[in-house]
């Protein structure tokens, strides 16, 4: 963190707990079974061998970490205090409470209803949504199951199933076919979603709905794994080509940044 609404908050961090969270993600790095040395720590962290076993000794003291072996071959590890916390922490903040704010700003800055929805059965289930205030409203309710093969929320999530998990959702529920511009073969809808992971955005181009337009981008929570999507929906409108690869990305930067307070680490952040 580095600044606030208020402006720049650097003098209000304490070195001591940033060295201490410092340390904790040097730890969190090391493969499973294994630890760190002490230099190990200093060197990963830019602290001296005295102040990295400072850190190290009161993290262990509180159980936020864990030693084994004795003198040169001691290593440290993640105490099982970070598990119990980390569960906590999960407890404390619904989906729903996380992905608000983003909501909010997401259909601030695009002028278009935001939904959340998660994965139930075959369908994708509206757990929340922002409303853009306009007179005149696309139909949109709280609960609303959403078809996998057609809609932003549904597509978004079905992207996030390899091509043998699809074959075998879509052989339970099909591909009803909605308007003129439902998928509802297979294998181009298999291609699609090829399409739709690499975009790392759905768009719902009157697939469901005549004359409606729905963009969806999954999520992902602390364990790689999808735990719901995001959308916004409007009236299509003679709306240009260019417009939905604008808003793919504003709805794939919120659904990134939903994910990340979740305790998703991107990719390309991966030590």
């Amino acid at each position: 963190m580095t600044t606030t609404e208020d402006g720049d908050s650097s003098r209000y961090l304490v070195r001591s707990v940033s060295r201490a969270a410092e340390v904790l993600e040097a730890l969190s790095a090391t493969a499973p079974g294994e630890g760190l040395s002490v230099t190990d720590v200093a060197r990963a962290c830019g602290l001296s061998k005295s102040a990295a076993f400072a850190t190290l000794h009161t993290l262990c003291h509180h159980g936020l970490a864990a030693d084994d072996g004795e003198g040169m071959n001691r290593r440290y590890r993640l105490g099982m205090a970070l598990a119990r916390l980390g569960v906590r922490a999960q407890e404390q903040l619904s989906l729903r409470d996380i992905a608000r704010p983003v909501l909010t700003a997401l259909t601030r800055d695009t002028g278009l209803s935001s939904r959340l929805a998660v994965p139930e059965g075959a369908h994708a289930v509206v757990i929340d949504q922002v409303s853009n205030g306009e007179r005149i409203q696309i139909e949109l309710r709280m609960g609303t199951r959403e078809l996998p093969h057609c809609t932003g929320l549904g597509k978004a999530l079905l992207a996030e199933m390899t091509p043998a998990q699809v074959a075998e959702l879509i052989g339970r529920v099909g591909l009803p076919r909605r308007t003129d511009h439902t998928i509802t073969d297979l294998d181009s809808l298999v291609a699609h979603l090829h399409d739709v992971r690499k975009a790392g955005y759905a768009l719902d181009d009157e697939e469901d709905a005549e004359g409606v337009f729905c963009i969806g981008s999954a999520l992902r929570d602390h364990s790689g794994g999808c735990c719901g999507a995001i959308s916004v929906t409007g009236l299509k409108l003679g709306l240009p080509s260019w417009r939905y690869q604008e808003l793919g990305r504003q709805v794939r930067q919120a659904a990134e940044a939903i994910s990340v307070r979740l305790g998703h680490v991107p990719a390309e952040q991966t030590p």
